[in-house]
């Protein structure tokens, strides 16, 4: 009887427990924090739109199912997932999470407090680096931090930026960024995106400075993800989408091209008459002739014929993590596969990365990490972009039969797309990472760090014999296709093989103590770093076989090969000293003294130093006395520190160094050849560092219980023995290297502004960051470099515009006759100049490039800012990414507004209809924006000048991701963890003043900048 009592009692609660599951009951409870009662907590029943708010008390009521989990959140807490069961209260207490002034930033050989920072420092997290979905790192950090500025031309196939420098320019020089990744000198974009912690950018010298020599333009510090303390995890993303171009120039239809150029030539002889090129009859009927006679009268599509309309791309990752308290690993393979817009363009890579960490007793620890990476970049051997955008859709790509026609005298890109033959670049990365910690006793770590590095490289350009038959004979040799004048007559093949490697090795003490109030930090290390490069090249002419891009099957009669190699090396010691007082009183000293094997023994160390303090008001009493809410933390921050230089070109400036080539000798009445060799440029013993001094003045504050940050930042930096190539007399015969002799000056500030809140289901927030810099030459030793039509001296902005000055355009005979000119070929609508100055040194009554020319002003950006934006409700999450340029005086390119550039090319859709004419009335030419055409006098009208200057201000929309995470009560059924569906753009919108059809950030003969339009998934298992 009492055992069937209990199966009854027994049944009765699994009936109740199953009724509980399946109907649900109320769950009441009360959510406290550590000052009492919670109001506004969101409570959400997990993977449903069931949700609730805690009241005054903290008190809630929700209806679940006792298989459900609910999940509790606010913001500036830890959020907790509990499953109710058969529970009906739950009472939750939440812990404040680390709030950003908490978070953890990584320096030079360290981490610190972001709130105890003295120097500057910004970071981007890692996650909000890889919802851009860029293929490399490079590209993601545009607009992403404060003083970092990011730029490209392009976005080909596995492209990265084309260049970063971090507050401004710091020399003529290289001012490329020092990147170091998990510690150690490395290459950006050979990390992977998603495999990627957080970045940190230290910017001035204070932060930078502990990595002396290398560090005079800044530092990028790459941090990976490591494994942590949790059950094996099984990660795959999978993104599939298309890379769109975003704008292209227009060109003007076939009839008014046939226009255009008659007036032209008109402009230039008028005593021709109107039709100099092309007859009234082509004029028109050359549309109509085409249906009937489409190889005399083409009209050829070259961007239709040549570029898709889309490219397809595709990313997947695969990840596995997890670990105990002896091991902790993270592995992740990813493949990337992006096609490009036009045949035989495309880019493949996979990457592998492994994080290991070991715990073997509780003084000794190991790290061992590996990272591989392999990439491919596949390109034909002729690149179209420049002459398709030039080429007049008068000239046959293809006869009527489908033949490769002529083009123009050989100058086809789609034939020589075709046929010209491709290019092949491969290579494969290996970086190992191994550090044994050693721990004898608290608070002191002593780090031993070894990290090998080898590149294997490899390329070949398989260039083809490319020819046309004539329109009327298929069988008949027209001639062969050219590049620029350069006849693809002959197969050729050119390998080359580089192989380099470099072995960096650390030895770190830190120590850490606290005592009451005061907290010390210090560090000394010493390391060392070793290079060597070799490279191979090897060629073959006159293939008869164009189908095997093999060596051996070239004639040995046409062969060539070429190699060098060359070795680096540096050894350094450095250390820091950090103290802080009650967390209000902060100094931080460093100094790091590099020997460089670039410089001569007797001048080839040298020693950086720098100091940093900041001053926490916010914890001093007078203000904590005060009741000031709205006030979360302030601190006042001040650095200064020394930095220098030691990437000059030349590897052994200060050697006497012999080149080697080749010349031809008349010896016993024959030709023989023989090698030469001369000493042709002086050696400076004496050259040494470029030598760097900046100051930074900084304030951290942050409102509202710190939802509300604010960063800024004003500095300035002199940068002096800057290298510059100093004229030497002719006689001594030889070239000079470089001599350190320059100085350069940069200011500017950084502002970053940070908002993030949460309202019941909802969370959102908001960065934002400006940023603004000028480089000036301040003494260059008389000497003057112009260069693209940029100007570098003593006085001027960096890369200064360098030109004439304009007055419009001539718009009168009189005009003419009575003013200063370039030439005599200058006319009515040719751009008019002012006369600035002469041999006499006032106006001369000529215009000269010698003495009118003069700077035009900075073309380099200003207001540089970009930002991000995130929003979530519930299982939905949105992000978007913005950036852009306040202020940057840009040229008109000649491929932009030149008409018949190389005496035949298309003619820009903008400026028709906006030139001046002589079949215009006076009103139309007195309101035209482009002067007329003509090819006697281009050269004087596409001098540089101001006229052709324009604000190439712009915003783009960078990125902009929309997800959904799927309710775990349709994934736990299939045994997934995690389930997310996404939709992303990139580069989906710009604002800009360019001229119509032109990409802010396009190249004149460059790849287009592509929207990139994705979908994709991710799981967890």
């Amino acid at each position: 009887m009492i055992k069937n009592r209990i199966l009854v009692t027994l049944l009765g609660v699994l009936c109740s427990i199953w009724a509980f599951a399946q109907q649900g009951a109320e769950v009441r409870g009360t959510v406290s924090n550590s000052e009492g009662p919670f109001q506004g907590v969101s409570v959400v029943v997990a993977g449903t739109d069931i949700a609730t708010v805690t009241d005054e008390q903290g008190r809630y009521s929700i209806k679940v199912k006792s298989t459900d989990e609910l999940v509790f959140t606010a913001i500036g807490y830890l959020a907790q997932r509990i499953r109710v069961a058969a529970q009906t209260t739950v009472d939750v207490s939440l812990v404040e999470e680390a709030s950003a002034l908490d978070e953890v930033v990584v320096v030079g050989y360290g981490e610190v407090r972001k709130k105890d920072l003295t120097g500057a420092v910004s970071t981007a997290k890692g996650a909000d680096l890889a919802e851009r979905k860029t293929t490399n790192l490079s590209s993601s950090l545009q607009g992403a931090i404060p003083g970092l500025m990011v730029r490209r031309s392009n976005n080909a196939p596995g492209s990265s930026a084309g260049s970063m420098h971090i507050r401004g320019v710091t020399t003529i020089g290289n001012s490329a960024p020092l990147v170091i990744i998990d510690g150690i000198p490395g290459d950006i974009d050979h990390v992977n995106p998603n495999d990627v912690e957080s970045v940190s950018v230290l910017k001035d010298a204070a932060s930078s400075a502990i990595y002396g020599s290398r560090a005079a333009a800044g530092v990028i510090l790459i941090t990976t993800k490591r494994g942590s303390r949790t059950n094996l995890n099984l990660t795959y993303s999978g993104e599939f989408g298309a890379e769109i171009p975003t704008l292209q120039p227009e060109m003007v239809g076939v009839t008014r091209y046939l226009e255009m150029s008659n007036e032209l030539r008109y402009n230039d002889n008028q005593v021709g008459g109107f039709y100099q090129d092309y007859s009234a009859d082509q004029v028109k009927n050359w549309i109509n002739n085409n249906i009937t006679d489409p190889n005399n009268y083409p009209l050829t599509d070259w961007r239709g014929l040549i570029l898709e309309d889309y490219a397809p791309r595709q990313t997947h990752t695969i990840g596995v993590s997890g670990g105990n308290d002896k091991v902790r690993s993270k592995a992740t393979l990813a493949y990337d596969a992006v096609d490009g817009l036009y045949e035989k363009r495309f880019f493949r890579r996979v990457m592998l990365r492994v994080n290991n960490d070991f715990t073997i007793n509780d003084m000794i620890s190991a790290t061992l990490d590996l990272n591989v990476r392999n990439a491919r970049n596949h390109t034909p051997h002729y690149t179209p972009l420049s002459l398709l955008r030039q080429m007049p859709a008068i000239y046959a790509a293809t006869w009527d039969d489908g033949r490769i026609a002529e083009g123009k005298s050989g100058g086809n890109p789609y034939g020589l797309l075709h046929l010209g033959g491709d290019r092949d670049s491969r290579s494969t990365q290996f970086r190992g990472r191994g550090v044994i910690d050693i721990k004898p006793f608290d608070g002191f770590k002593v780090s031993a760090i070894v990290s090998p590095y080898i590149n294997y490289a490899k390329s070949k350009a398989f260039r083809k014999a490319a020819s046309y038959t004539l329109a009327t004979d298929p069988s008949a040799f027209g001639g062969w296709l050219e590049d620029n004048a350069n006849p693809y007559s002959t197969t050729s093949l050119s390998e080359e093989r580089n192989d380099d490697y470099n072995i960096t090795s650390q030895l770190i003490a830190n120590y850490m103590k606290s005592f009451g109030k005061h907290d010390l930090t210090a560090m000394v290390g010493y390391e060392n770093y070793y290079q060597k490069w070799e490279n191979l090249g090897a060629s073959r002419d006159q293939y008869v076989l164009d189908q095997y891009p093999y060596l051996n099957v070239g004639p040995l009669d046409y062969r060539g090969n070429s190699g060098d190699a060359e070795a680096y090396a540096y050894n350094s010691y450095f250390g820091r000293l950090i103290y802080s007082y009650g967390d209000r009183y902060l100094l931080q000293v460093n100094a790091r003294r590099d020997g460089s094997s670039r410089f001569h023994k007797d001048h080839r160390w040298g020693t950086f130093p720098s100091f940093s303090a900041g001053w926490v008001i916010s914890e001093e009493s007078f203000l904590k006395n005060v009741d000031i809410n709205w006030l979360s933390f302030l601190k006042l921050r001040g650095s200064w520190g020394a930095l220098g230089n030691e990437r000059i070109g030349s590897y052994y400036p200060y050697m006497s160094l012999l080149a080697f080539g080749n010349a031809l000798f008349y010896e016993n009445g024959a030709t023989v050849a023989n090698t030469t060799a001369a000493q042709r440029t002086l050696a400076v013993s004496d050259i040494s560092w470029e030598k760097s001094q900046s100051t930074d003045i900084g304030l951290d504050v942050a409102f509202l219980d710190n939802r509300l940050t604010v960063t800024a930042d004003y500095y300035w930096k002199q940068t002096q023995g800057m290298l510059l190539n100093i004229d030497i007399p002719a006689s001594v015969g030889q070239g000079i290297s470089e001599m350190n002799a320059g100085e350069m000056s940069t200011k500017g500030f950084d502002l970053e502004l940070g908002w993030r809140d949460q309202k019941g289901d909802w969370s959102y927030g908001v960065t934002a960051n400006l940023s603004d810099f000028l480089s000036k030459l301040d003494d260059m030793k008389d000497t003057r470099v112009i260069s693209g039509n940029k100007l570098k001296e003593a006085g001027v902005y960096f890369n200064e515009w360098y030109g004439y000055k304009s007055d419009g355009l001539f718009l009168t005979e009189e005009e003419v006759a009575n003013s200063p000119k370039l030439n005599n070929q200058i006319k009515v609508g040719d751009i008019k100049y002012l006369d600035i100055s002469g041999p006499e040194g006032v106006p001369d009554g000529i215009i000269s490039a010698e003495y009118d020319r003069v700077p035009l002003g900075n073309s380099l950006p200003r207001y540089q800012y970009g930002g991000r934006l995130y929003a979530g409700y519930k299982n939905f999450n949105l992000a978007m990414t913005f950036q852009g340029i306040g202020k940057q005086s840009v040229r008109l390119e000649r491929q932009m507004v030149e008409p018949l550039r190389a005496n035949f090319g298309n003619i820009p859709a903008i400026i028709d209809g906006n030139y001046w004419s002589p079949f215009n009335t006076p009103e139309e030419n007195a309101a035209a924006a482009y002067p007329r055409l003509t090819r006697a006098n281009v050269e004087a009208n596409m001098a540089m000048s101001d006229y052709w200057l324009f604000n190439g201000r712009y915003f783009r929309l960078k990125n902009i991701t929309l997800g959904y995470t799927v309710p775990k009560t349709v994934t736990e059924r299939f045994k997934v963890h995690n389930l997310q569906v996404y939709a992303s753009a990139s580069d989906l919108f710009t604002w800009n003043k360019y001229p119509s059809g032109w990409d802010p950030e396009m190249g004149v003969s460059d790849y287009p900048i592509t929207t990139t339009v994705l979908m994709g998934v991710s799981l967890d298992f």
